[in-house]
């Protein structure tokens, strides 16, 4: 049997054979989840928004594994950046270990090898693992042990920035220089860690954030190889990935992965299309696919030009990969195989697999419980943006227990969200007490009726501190804080399923050999992500009429004009929906057809000119 001091792993190259990612969630849920998964070939995502979370993740994993530990504190200068830099780092190494120890284990039940290959998908890899068991020789066994140890190949560590989360810093009343900007010193400390891994940018293009990345020789490729560190743009459209594309190809930027998410049908913050469906979007990269590599491709080297590099006479990688309300094995399949992604990303349902994520145990029941209309599409959030919540998290019974006692919004402990200027100089997050009482004392002094003063302080009291909550979880399960209350961003896909899985369960399950779904109601992802957009039109067109809605009659012209195309491209492709399913499919369809067209819109009277 071989041991660690007859492997030689020189030259292992490739990616896992996995064909499934764990996204970010939230800024805690997935904070370490790569020292839980990447040995065994599991690629996760890491937020960079709670760089004091980060902090004490690292004091806790430092101590953990009896790795040194010096704090970097809020006054250290580059602080922020630095406190990236060395969890990243520390994360880096640990797996490193991880993997290393994993390759010299033996082949025997219970190992960690036989974890990592057991947990494969059907893949050559996996054949060959098999093949191993069924060999008798013993020195033939050996050889083939050998082989499978060269085999193994780690998840990726990536990392993930929200655009929009790009707060001035402020010392002293004074700000500080633009590259001290929140998203510009997370982008600063994972560009200064050794992690070969990619960066998730998400919520839409930031300028001066994508430039800025230019400025990191790791970006670049090293002769005709892919860059150390690659970037991925998570997008919910074709339109969008090429101008994103195109704004980093033309600073000499290639992207290696764009990331669709359903507009609505996922977790956190919900980004509303027009009316823009996730088929008729993967059709239009399945079919454009091509084009857009070869419009970046000739636009990137352009770059290499002007930066005297030299021309890549063939395109960079692009990986096309899809995420967002996945929940079973054929709706998996079916963006692998029709629409051709190279990696499907499994959110929501890992949230009820402790080993795997962090979410304390009060958390975990509730969401094992939790049901329609518990799990709903909120205005909770800071930024404006609609946001899912569970309305039972101890962030929310928080935030409702300050309002009776008359003292509503958050102390704001880390203000990542601070970006409202309309009541100070220095921005202030809506979700703090100190915005929350002066912009009450705004309403009540703003000339409003009785009944709008109640419907107007309603509002502002809804805002949540999600930039601090979301990392509650992983501060109540390391037992780093045990006041902490826990926000969660868990998407619809939780009230189908309820019960607490192991990562062989979840694993099995995504790949067909098991089931975990435990509502036998639900319907297909495709149906979910149109039920969630007809609500949304409907709710928005209720608020046009009572006058509160900032849109035009052409704007939910359009979006219902987008819904039905796509409705009638659901069944035109309805042959690729299993065959069992394929009559529930049409038939759900045609239902939502109908609320759809009975939705109307009352244009406002306009006032007639003096």
């Amino acid at each position: 049997m071989s041991n660690k001091s007859n492997i030689d792993m020189s030259g292992v190259t490739g990616q896992s054979p996995h064909t499934f990612h764990i996204p970010v969630m939230g800024t805690g849920f997935t904070i370490d989840t790569p020292l839980k998964v990447a040995k065994y070939g599991i690629s996760s995502v890491v937020s960079l928004v709670d760089d004091l979370l980060i902090e004490q993740m690292r004091k806790f994993h430092c101590q953990k594994s009896g790795e040194p530990y010096e704090e970097i504190t809020d006054h250290d200068e580059d602080a922020r950046a630095r406190r990236i830099t060395e969890y990243l780092n520390l994360l880096d190494l640990l797996v490193d270990r991880q993997v290393k120890a994993l390759r010299a284990s033996p082949f025997q039940k219970g190992s960690e090898i036989t974890r990592y290959f057991e947990l494969l998908p059907d893949c050559p890899e996996k054949t060959a693992y098999l093949e191993m068991l069924s060999t008798a020789d013993e020195n033939a066994r050996s050889a083939k042990q050998a082989d499978l140890r060269k085999m193994i190949v780690p998840g990726s560590i990536d990392v993930n920035i929200m655009t929009k989360l790009d707060r001035s810093v402020f010392r002293n009343g004074k700000k500080l220089p633009l590259e001290f900007n929140d998203s510009m010193s997370a982008l600063r400390g994972f560009a200064k860690s050794t992690l070969a891994s990619s960066i998730v940018f998400s919520a839409g293009m930031n300028q001066h954030l994508y430039t800025y990345a230019a400025t990191f020789s790791d970006f670049l490729p090293v002769g005709t190889k892919s860059p150390r560190k690659k970037i991925t743009l998570k997008v919910s459209d074709f339109r969008s990935a090429i101008i994103q594309g195109k704004f980093l190809a033309k600073r000499g930027l290639w992207v290696s992965e764009f990331r669709i998410e359903s507009g609505l049908n996922c977790g956190g913050h919900a980004f509303a299309s027009k009316g823009y469906l996730m088929g008729p979007i993967l059709e239009e990269f399945k079919e454009k696919r091509g084009e857009l590599i070869q419009t970046l491709h000739s636009m990137y080297n352009e770059a290499r030009a002007g930066l005297s590099l030299p021309s890549m006479t063939e395109p960079l990688e692009v990986r096309i990969t899809a995420q967002g309300g996945i929940g079973t094995f054929d709706e998996d399949q079916l963006l692998l195989n029709y629409y051709e992604v190279e990696r499907t990303g499994w959110g929501t349902p890992f949230l009820l697999v402790p080993e795997v994520t962090n979410v304390d145990d009060s958390l975990l029941k509730k969401l094992c419980t939790a049901k329609d209309g518990e799990v709903y599409l909120s205005d909770s959030s800071p930024l404006g943006i609609p946001f899912w919540n569970l309305s039972s998290s101890g962030s929310e019974e928080a935030r409702r227990n300050r309002i009776a006692l008359g003292k509503p919004g958050s102390p704001c402990p880390r203000g990542h969200l601070a970006l409202n200027t309309s009541l100070t100089e220095i921005p202030l997050c809506p979700a703090s007490r100190s915005f929350q009482k002066r912009k009450s004392e705004e309403i009540r002094n703003n000339g409003f009726s009785p009944k709008q003063i109640v419907e107007e302080t309603a509002k502002l009291v809804l805002k949540s501190c999600i930039c601090y909550d979301l990392g509650g979880g992983a501060r109540l399960k390391n037992r780093i804080d045990a006041t902490a209350t826990s926000a969660i961003c868990c998407g619809p896909n939780i009230t189908n399923f309820s019960r607490i899985a192991t990562l062989e369960e979840m694993i099995n399950h995504i790949y067909g050999k098991a089931n975990l779904m435990t509502n036998p109601e639900r319907v297909h992802m495709f149906v979910q992500e149109l039920k969630l957009y007809v609500e949304y039109l409907r709710k928005e067109a209720e608020e046009f009429s009572r006058g509160i809605a900032a849109r035009t009659p052409k704007y939910f012209e359009e979006f219902k004009g987008n819904l039905l195309e796509g409705i009638q491209y659901y069944k035109n492709m309805a042959r690729q929906i299993v065959d069992e399913k394929r009559e529930r499919f049409l038939s759900d369809l045609a239902s939502l057809q109908k609320q759809l067209e009975l939705i109307t819109v009352v244009p406002q009277p306009q006032p007639v000119p003096a």
